[in-house]
């Protein structure tokens, strides 16, 4: 079971391959192609912008001298965290059941596809983080040096998504009704995470049910090293990643002891 984690490194032309038509097959046929997955979030960011900005004049708390636009950016940077997310577990109780071809090919090592889901998410917020920094540089003129310790701050991250990718697929060829409920489970959870605010903007006992929520340590401390040029919080970052670890055993347990019975359903 624990061979799972290495499986990218295990199979790495595989990995690239399948990875590779992730991304492409996405914007196959479309006419700007793979440039859509850099115009969508920037897009996004233009709306938000507009909306917070000249409809409700909207401002971040202890960021009110930048305006709307500090509060465009610090909810598209909680955006950007919750779309890494979303994009990976939606997409998770059918993974199995859509590659019932790979299924009965037993040199395919199923356990990697949820890799490529997160590969290709991960495709798209590195797309996202290029607009954020350049944003963040025309409206400081300069970027913290703290923003180069991204990639630390959504790595906790990483272990959980792994995991809820192994165990939904697995529950998901068994139990149809699962992607269901997770599209509902997803889009509760947008407005139960400091996407569209932030977390100590709430009242204490509204805190402690919210840094419950896996996403909050996470978009949190973005919005620290992003723009407040101050270092993450290195407890709320540890017990993330022990969270995140801890999912991505229960997701590799059961997968692995489920996996032999895909292809009597499928």
């Amino acid at each position: 079971m624990l061979s799972y984690f290495l499986t990218p490194i295990r199979y790495r032309p595989v990995f690239r391959q399948f990875l590779r038509r992730e991304v492409l097959g996405r914007y196959r046929g479309s006419m700007l192609g793979v440039s859509w997955a850099f115009i969508n979030p920037l897009l996004m960011l233009g709306v938000y912008t507009f909306v917070f900005v000249e409809v409700f004049k909207a401002r971040w708390p202890g960021a009110e001298q930048s305006g709307g636009l500090a509060f465009a950016l610090r909810l598209f940077a909680g955006l950007m965290v919750f779309n890494l997310f979303s994009e990976v577990v939606a997409r998770a109780p059918t993974l199995i059941s859509e590659q019932a071809n790979l299924v009965k090919k037993v040199a395919f090592p199923l356990e990697l596809l949820p890799f490529i889901s997160i590969g290709s998410a991960l495709f798209h917020f590195f797309l996202s983080t290029l607009i954020l920094l350049v944003s963040i540089l025309l409206l400081e003129l300069q970027l913290p040096a703290t923003i180069l310790l991204l990639p630390v701050v959504i790595f906790p991250l990483l272990p959980m998504l792994l995991g809820l990718g192994w165990l939904l697929s697995a529950l998901g060829v068994f139990v149809r009704d699962i992607s269901t409920m997770v599209g509902v489970f997803v889009n509760l959870l947008m407005f139960m995470s400091p996407v569209f605010y932030s977390a100590k903007s709430l009242a204490p006992q509204w805190q402690f049910w919210m840094n419950l929520n896996p996403l909050t340590p996470i978009i949190e401390n973005l919005r620290l090293i992003a723009f407040s040029s101050t270092m993450p919080n290195w407890g709320d970052w540890f017990l993330a990643l022990g969270v995140g670890c801890a999912v991505a055993l229960l997701g590799a347990w059961v997968f692995h002891a489920t996996r032999d019975g895909f292809a009597d359903v499928l």
